[in-house]
């Protein structure tokens, strides 16, 4: 694949910790990744056998992920980083849909594409010339509609320009074009793609899955009024049983509880506890009951 500059690592931040890491075809970012997280435990999959024997401490996989399903566990990756990878498939949202299970809840995905509008690819069709037939270039609308398609919830774009002529650009225009955030002169798009939404991604890390799953059951039964005494019992039980803090747990609230009213309504019927001033302040703080509209 080609390497891309600017380097998908600009997506990385300070609050990223990945633990384990696949490489996809894209050896370029396996000494930066090494640099950044070295207890990491770093995976590469490539077609190439010569590149794959240049790492030989990295935990390699000879196969062509284009054809072939990756041999890794469901949710095992925090994330999943190579450049174009989409471009040379015949089916990108199978290939899109395939890593996302593969990457945790709280993981993302980093991949590059190539800008079917940027002016060096209009001006090549204006000259009869296009190499589309080996190679799937996209638009920024065409590419997020595909990861939302493929279960990834939150899809953040870079644009990497490369100015066009002026009078070329002026031209197009005029003959109807659309440039809008200056899209025709973007050559490539860097993507982070996350398989939850941030707020929902830190509420993932804290508890395992099957702590969030009682917890989340045991909202809904308080939300619709089911077996609700016991229901608000069993919440107390586990807050009190895995130190469920109070911003941690308003915040599940938040995501998980529609009718927060009759919740609390519940709660409160059913419970003393003084935790629940806490709970409500905490949620209104962002959720107007009268309204129904959230505040921030």
């Amino acid at each position: 694949m080609d390497d891309i500059k600017p380097s998908l690592m600009d997506f990385v931040t300070g609050e990223d910790f990945f633990n384990t890491i696949l490489v996809v075809e894209s050896s370029a970012y396996i000494e930066p990744l090494r640099e950044r997280f070295p207890t990491a435990e770093i995976f590469f999959v490539t077609a190439n056998e010569d590149v794959a024997e240049k790492f030989p401490d990295v935990r390699t996989t000879p196969i062509d992920f284009r054809e072939e399903r990756l041999p890794f566990d469901e949710e095992f990756f925090d994330a999943i980083i190579g450049d174009l990878t989409l471009e040379v498939v015949t089916n990108p949202q199978d290939i899109a849909a395939g890593f996302s299970t593969f990457i945790k809840q709280t993981g993302c995905w980093l991949t590059s594409f190539r800008n079917i509008r940027h002016w060096k690819v209009i001006e090549r069709l204006m000259r009869g010339a296009f190499g589309g037939i080996v190679s799937r270039l996209y638009t920024r609308t065409e590419f997020e509609r595909l990861l939302y398609a493929s279960f990834y919830k939150e899809v953040q774009l870079l644009p990497l320009k490369k100015k066009s002529p002026p009078e070329l650009l002026e031209r197009l225009i005029n003959c109807g074009f659309d440039n809008f955030d200056d899209d025709l002169q973007t050559e490539f798009w860097l993507v982070r793609a996350s398989r939850s939404m941030p707020e929902l991604a830190l509420l993932k890390s804290m508890f395992t899955p099957e702590i969030r799953a009682e917890l989340s059951r045991i909202l809904h039964r308080i939300e619709y009024d089911v077996a609700t005494a016991d229901s608000v019992k069993k919440f107390w039980t586990l807050v009190d049983a895995e130190n469920i803090f109070v911003d941690y747990a308003a915040a599940f609230i938040r995501s998980v509880v529609v009718h927060r009213e009759n919740f609390f309504d519940n709660l409160k019927r059913f419970s003393s506890r003084a935790e629940i001033d806490a709970l409500i302040d905490e949620c209104e703080s962002l959720y107007d009951f009268d309204t129904g509209n959230r505040l921030l």
